[in-house]
């Protein structure tokens, strides 16, 4: 049987993102993205719903989120839904699912005006960490955009 677990979300984040590290020093960054959904009822009324999911993601992508986003920044994130559980400090099983992050995308503007403004959006991944660094964007006033 062929399995197949991707998701894929653009959503604001619901706080500031939460970086810590594990024993081995790999950073970890949990956050939350709410998804608004709208749509018409039978009776012609608007209706709409929120969905809040957690995201958890690890190493360089964690450093990014941590540094660049805060609470209601727009953000598309790809990847893997996962299942966690552990028992409460009341002796209760609990449990639920996730989102750990493989690769993300900035969307909208820059916030605050930062140095960052004349940047352009791009992907930031932890398979590609040239990709933040700059290195290969050769784009120059000279260079022909073809």
């Amino acid at each position: 049987m062929a399995n197949f677990n991707k998701v894929l979300l653009i959503g604001n984040l619901t706080r500031d993102p939460q970086l810590s590290y594990t024993p081995n020093q790999t950073a970890v960054v949990d956050f939350g993205l709410a998804m608004n959904r709208r749509w018409k009822g039978q009776a012609g009324e608007n209706k709409e719903e929120t969905c809040f999911v957690d995201c958890r993601a690890f190493g360089r992508t964690a450093e990014n989120i941590n540094k660049y986003l805060t609470k209601g920044r727009p953000l598309f994130v790809e990847g893997r839904l996962t299942f966690d559980s552990w028992t409460a400090q009341d002796g209760t099983k609990r449990s639920k699912h996730r989102v750990t992050v493989e690769n993300f995308q900035f969307l909208g503007g820059p916030a605050g005006g930062s140095s960052s403004a004349n940047k352009p959006e791009q992907d930031v991944s932890e398979k590609s960490p040239e990709a933040e660094e700059g290195v290969g964007n050769n784009t120059g006033a000279d260079d022909i955009p073809f």
